[in-house]
């Protein structure tokens, strides 16, 4: 508990404001040569991640671990500087009684974060969410280094490159592990603030739903990449039409590696159940 609200007052308040950018309501890496800090401006799962690191504790099982209750109550009242990263549920809005929250954004960052990961012209997917925003198809992220130029562009399927050997699960593909710890986070926010954080589904819209709604939403997204569309066809395996046509295919599915963040295709090892099993959870 003592070590995860230390991490969690370094990257929201560290010099200033941490990983925090306040212009953009986005977590960046920050990348230190010598004294010169350069924000790593790129909007990726990396800058989601810190969604995903939350808990909500009921009071009445604090109450039964008396040895923690105890190092609670001391760390709450010797340590108050850190308090901004816990909250207490309002017994009046809460029917099972008071919560505790654990998480590393705020309730202001968590509404800003959710912008992003909702809007269709950046991380929302007609097949959940992107690892890469699309907003950098346009605008690539450019880092100029002692003469040589790194660039981080939006690729929604295979690899333009050979870096890391030619993977491109963070340069824009969807993939299940992190849409379902996203999801899990989502519900875990609802399980604690309720109605009251109202979001657009998507971003500009107009159409506000709670956070289970939205988690169920991604939900439905993921489920369509192995879903038959208008078409008939199942996007996962759209270059495989004779998945499509013979019956003695007919219900039976490749668990691909990740997914075109455009297309939903496949991409990838086709028997990653190690990961992609996860769909018959959601």
């Amino acid at each position: 508990f003592e070590h995860f609200v230390s991490i969690a007052d370094a990257m929201n308040q560290f010099g200033g404001n941490g990983l925090w950018d306040e212009q953009d309501g986005f977590y960046y890496d920050r990348l230190m040569i010598g004294n010169q800090e350069i924000p790593m401006r790129i909007k990726s799962l990396v800058g989601l991640m810190p969604l995903i690191s939350v808990e909500v504790l009921d009071q009445a099982r604090i109450d039964k671990l008396p040895g923690f209750k105890k190092r609670l109550e001391w760390f709450m009242r010797h340590r108050s500087d850190l308090g901004n990263h816990i909250s207490y549920c309002d017994t009046a809005k809460c029917e099972a009684g008071d919560k505790l929250l654990l998480a590393i954004p705020s309730k202001e960052r968590l509404e800003k974060l959710m912008t992003h990961m909702l809007n269709s012209d950046e991380f929302l997917s007609d097949y959940g969410i992107r690892s890469l925003s699309k907003h950098h198809r346009d605008e690539p992220f450019v880092l100029t280094l002692s003469g040589e130029e790194m660039t981080v562009r939006y690729v929604p399927g295979e690899s333009d490159s050979w870096m890391f050997g030619g993977n491109s699960n963070w340069r824009g593909p969807i993939w299940f592990p992190i849409n379902y710890l996203l999801i899990e986070a989502m519900e875990a926010y609802y399980h604690y603030y309720g109605d009251t954080i109202q979001v657009e589904m998507p971003t500009g819209s107009g159409n506000k739903v709670n956070l289970q709604q939205a988690a169920d939403e991604i939900k439905r997204r993921l489920n369509a990449i192995f879903i038959p569309n208008e078409n008939h066809c199942v996007p996962s395996t759209q270059r495989h039409p004779y998945l499509h046509v013979n019956q003695q295919w007919e219900g039976i599915h490749l668990f691909h590696e990740y997914f075109d963040g455009d297309t939903g295709e496949g991409l990838g090892a086709a028997h990653q159940t190690g990961w992609t099993a996860l769909l018959t959870r959601l």
